[in-house]
């Protein structure tokens, strides 16, 4: 999807039917960006809204913020909006995926830099997806190839299992789902579509049982895992949304401005990593024995490493079991001379 295509502003309703769900992490999160909400008129944006229970906790133990919230996801959203409609002075909910972020604070009359005193990017599939089965996330439920997160626009895994080259097939599921096998998969892949076009996942999971070898399906869990995750990164653009979206919100914080990111796989993290790693380091010459003013790092880790869920958060919340969280604070501003 086209961050410049039109967005839209979600209406806020109220409905007492609003599924509930475990946030992934909860109480960690408001550890660390608590403290950067306390201000009055604070923005907290949260840049993966999902069904919005990090978003309806900071709402109500934090009086005094703004929300802004984005999803590319349409159904999300309207349920998130009913979710959070006791709040519906404070927020502004924006359609768009997660690199959208200068327009969704255009969209709530704030500039896209410095303007925002946490964020909040919760990545991967959310439980709302995994748990519709006509969403086609699931591997363990025959269903529909879509996968997509939007599903008002852009290809769905089945089209990339059926008009994809054998070449860039393997690329993707070697890049994305880190699958030793991708060049088997993808040579089988091309061979039955040729007699019957992919449609439903169980025709996807029965070709992978048959084409990965018996050893290799006896380790490393579900021998359908690393396609699918494959596929949905490929379909929803995950990666490159999130290379655009982590500058952005960088950019967007005040001086004191605070950020988490939970990662669910390792492409993900190393993403969060490596930028975290670039904005919190000098940008004064090695050679030079002096700070040079306004070279000085840009932000401070919050985190030691990845951060994982307690065995106690993972059995109340399985899905957080492969979640990897890293946080960073601002501590200079490009008003720096």
């Amino acid at each position: 999807m086209n961050v410049r295509q039109e967005f839209r502003e979600v209406e806020v309703h109220r409905s007492s039917d609003v599924p509930r769900h475990v946030p992934v992490l909860l109480h960690r999160a408001d550890e660390i960006l608590g403290p950067a909400l306390h201000s009055e008129g604070a923005v907290y944006l949260d840049c993966t809204l999902g069904l919005g229970g990090h978003a309806e906790h900071f709402l109500r133990t934090y009086p005094n913020i703004r929300l802004v919230g984005l999803d590319r996801d349409t159904a999300a959203l309207q349920l998130a909006s009913e979710r959070l409609a006791p709040f519906r002075d404070r927020i502004t909910l924006v359609h768009t995926r997660y690199d959208g972020i200068a327009y969704a604070l255009e969209r709530a009359g704030l500039p896209d830099k410095a303007s925002v005193s946490a964020i909040l990017m919760d990545l991967g599939v959310s439980s709302m997806q995994l748990d519709e089965a006509e969403r086609g996330f699931a591997y363990s439920i025959d269903a529909p190839l879509d996968m997509r997160m939007d599903t008002s626009t852009g290809p769905t895994a089945a089209d990339v299992l059926n008009t994809y080259s054998h070449g860039e097939l393997a690329r993707v599921l070697k890049t994305y789902g880190e699958e030793r096998f991708a060049g088997k998969i993808a040579a089988e892949i091309v061979r039955r579509r040729q007699r019957t076009p992919f449609t439903t996942s169980a025709q996807l999971v029965e070709l992978l049982y048959d084409t990965i070898p018996a050893a290799a399906r006896r380790t490393g869990g579900h021998p359908a895992k690393r396609t699918f995750q494959a596929l949905r990164v490929e379909v929803n653009r995950e990666l490159e949304s999130l290379e655009a979206a982590l500058p952005a919100a960088l950019d967007a914080l005040v001086p004191g401005g605070r950020i988490v990111v939970m990662s669910y796989q390792s492409l993900e993290d190393r993403v969060v990593k490596a930028e975290f790693a670039k904005r919190s380091a000098s940008r004064t010459p090695l050679d030079l024995p002096v700070e040079l003013p306004g070279m000085g790092p840009e932000f401070r880790i919050l985190t030691r490493g990845a951060e994982k869920a307690t065995q106690q958060e993972i059995e109340d919340n399985p899905r957080a079991a492969p979640v990897r969280m890293r946080a960073a604070e601002r501590i200079a501003g490009e008003e720096q001379p």
